[in-house]
């Protein structure tokens, strides 16, 4: 029983250390999302821009670019948004600096996933758009993987798409695309979930109550033993 009461101090000290770790970095995540997502958009960076730095300084960076959709090539990505079940919308993005980026247009409900059912949200030509640099979801969701062949998606991932897609020149990265001014219908823009939750500190209290306990349970057995 003592032994059993000092492993528990050990590991709920341990927990409730990295609780308080991860609690700094989710206060310096919203801190960083927060001041990114209200910042004029600079220009989307080149892919070998985008290798050279850092992910951590270039996630939910407002960014414009300017260009033409790939129309023919998208890819819809099963989605959950505040509007409901259904899927993202991403299309290959030409720039006119020569680069491809995956650009999430929005979400399309179910009944929207043919393309000719939401012919009037389709953009032909030269056009020019913002939004929120995101980096790649490698590999699926949770305990489902994106199956190429099947055009099965379940996350975002730039390589994996890029590849189906016989996309060459891409950036390492996609942008999630604002809802455009006076656009009405699907693909639905701007409703990338910015907003985190932070319990990070009741998880941390407690594991530290419980190593507390732990701790008083090991006194206890051990002044049983000595009397």
């Amino acid at each position: 029983m003592l032994a059993l009461c000092v492993v528990g101090v050990a590991l709920f000290t341990g927990l409730g250390v990295w609780q308080v770790k991860r609690l700094f970095w989710k206060l310096d995540l919203i801190a960083r999302v927060e001041a990114r997502i209200h910042a004029d958009p600079v220009a989307a960076p080149t892919p070998e821009a985008f290798a050279a730095e850092a992910a951590s300084e270039a996630e939910y960076r407002r960014v414009g670019l300017s260009g033409h959709f790939l129309n023919d090539r998208e890819t819809l990505v099963q989605a959950v948004t505040e509007l409901g079940g259904g899927f993202w919308v991403l299309t290959p993005f030409v720039t006119t600096r020569g680069f491809i980026v995956l650009v999430n247009r929005g979400f399309v409900p179910p009944e929207k996933r043919a393309p000719e059912s939401r012919a009037a949200g389709t953009i032909e030509g030269p056009t020019s758009l913002t939004g929120l640099l995101r980096l790649s979801e490698p590999g699926g969701g949770f305990l489902r993987r994106n199956d190429p062949g099947h055009e099965r998606w379940y996350s975002r991932d730039v390589a994996a798409i890029s590849a189906a897609r016989g996309l060459d020149g891409g950036a390492g990265y996609f942008v999630d695309a604002d809802r455009a001014a006076g656009m009405a219908g699907f693909p639905a823009g701007g409703l990338t979930v910015t907003r985190f939750s932070n319990n990070h500190l009741v998880y941390a209290l407690t594991w530290f109550a419980l190593a507390v306990m732990s701790a008083v349970g090991a006194y206890l057995v051990w002044r049983k033993r000595a009397r």
